[in-house]
C-alpha cells in the first residue's frame, strides 16, 4: 500500500501566526485511512486553528498539508466536495425540521440524491423526524449536525469539539453516533478537550499544547508510557497541603476544582504524603489512589490543569 493509500491527511512542519501569537507551531503529523484519529488539548491549545487549516477554511502561515493526496492551498474547489464538517455550536434554522434540514443541506451541497432517512437513523433521530430545529436539546442538535456532515457522503469527517457542552448523557449519545460512523469505516478527525471522549473514541491520539504537539499514539500507549506509578488525588485541600507535598520531595498538581494530583511510584509513597500533611496540620476532604488514565498521562505530558467544566463534568457523573 503506497503512502497516499495509507494517509488521507499529512501534515509537515505546519505553522500559523496571528501577528505576534504563535498558534500553531511546526506541526507535524499524518491520519491513517479509517482509523479516528483525535486532537487532545485544552482550549486555546491550537486545535481548532490546526483542523481549520486543513478543511481549506484558513491558510498556513508556513508547512505544508495534503488532504486526499491534495494540497489543501491549492485544491480547495476539489476538496471540499469530499469532506465532511461538523463546526463548534452548530446551528440552523429555528423553524424547520429536522428532515427538511437534512434536505436543506443536501441541496446546498449539491446532492439532492441524499439518503435522509439513512442519515437520520444513523444520527438516531427517527422519534424527532418532524421536530423543528429550536425546539431541540443541545445533544439532539449535534447529531443532527453530524447527520449534516455526511450529506455528501464524505470520505473524511472532521468534528471539531462535537460534544462541548452537553451533559454526560447527551455526550455518550453523540458518542454512539460516532462509534457509527467509526464502524462504516469512516476516516474521522475528532478535535476534543475531554480526556474520556479521546480514549473512548479514538484509534490514536494527538496530544497538543500551547502549539505543539508533545506525544502522539494510541491511548493505551500514552497511558502505559506512565510506567506502572499510580496517583492520589486529594480532594478540596487547602494551600498548605501543597507545600507540605512539595517538601517531602512529590510534585504536586492541582485541578480548578481545588484538588491535588500527586504521581507516585511505591504504595508506601500515599502513607508518606498523608502522614506529613496530618503532622503538619492541613486538611483534605477526601481521597482516591489509582492506575494512571489518558488524562494522567495528559497532565505529565503538558503540565496544564483540566478545565473547570470537566472537572465539573467528572464530579458530576
Amino acid at each position: 500500500m503506497t503512502r497516499e493509500a495509507e494517509h488521507v491527511i499529512e501534515v509537515e512542519n505546519l505553522t500559523k501566526r496571528y501577528g505576534e501569537l504563535l498558534a500553531v507551531n511546526d506541526v507535524s503529523f499524518a491520519v491513517r485511512k479509517g482509523e479516528v484519529f483525535a486532537f487532545l488539548g485544552v482550549n486555546g491549545a491550537g486545535k481548532t486553528t490546526t483542523v481549520e487549516i486543513i478543511e481549506t477554511i484558513r491558510t498556513p502561515t508556513s508547512g505544508k498539508v495534503r488532504l486526499l493526496g491534495m494540497d489543501v492551498t491549492r485544491k480547495k474547489s476539489d476538496l471540499v466536495h469530499r469532506i465532511g464538517v461538523l463546526p463548534q455550536g452548530f446551528n440552523s434554522f429555528d423553524r424547520i425540521t429536522v428532515r427538511e434540514t437534512i434536505q436543506y443541506y443536501s441541496r446546498l451541497f449539491g446532492r439532492g440524491s441524499a439518503d435522509v432517512d439513512g442519515l437520520i437513523e444513523l444520527a438516531d433521530l427517527k422519534d424527532k423526524t418532524h421536530e423543528q430545529f429550536k425546539n431541540l436539546s443541545g445533544g439532539l442538535k449535534q447529531r443532527l449536525g453530524i447527520a449534516v456532515a455526511l450529506v455528501n457522503d464524505p470520505e473524511v469527517v472532521f468534528l471539531d469539539e462535537p460534544t462541548t457542552g452537553l451533559d454526560p448523557r447527551a455526550r455518550r449519545e453523540v458518542w454512539e453516533v460516532m462509534l457509527g460512523l467509526k464502524n462504516k469505516g469512516k476516516t474521522i478527525f475528532l478535535t476534543t478537550h475531554y480526556m474520556e471522549e479521546a480514549e473512548s473514541l479514538a484509534d490514536r491520539v494527538a496530544i497538543i499544547s500551547r502549539g505543539k504537539i508533545v506525544a502522539m499514539d494510541s491511548p493505551g500507549n500514552l497511558t502505559e508510557g506512565g510506567g506502572k506509578h499510580m496517583v492520589l488525588t486529594l480532594q478540596s485541600t487547602d494551600d498548605k497541603a501543597s507545600e507540605i507535598i512539595r517538601a517531602i520531595g512529590f510534585e504536586p498538581v492541582h485541578d480548578n476544582c481545588g484538588n491535588i494530583k500527586v504521581r507516585l511510584e511505591r504504595a508506601d509513597d500515599v502513607r508518606k504524603i498523608l502522614g506529613a500533611i496530618q503532622a503538619g496540620g492541613a486538611t483534605f476532604l477526601g481521597l482516591d489512589v489509582r492506575k494512571p488514565n489518558l488524562e494522567d498521562a495528559f497532565l505529565r505530558l503538558t503540565g496544564e490543569a483540566l478545565n473547570e467544566e470537566h472537572a465539573f463534568e467528572r464530579m458530576a457523573e
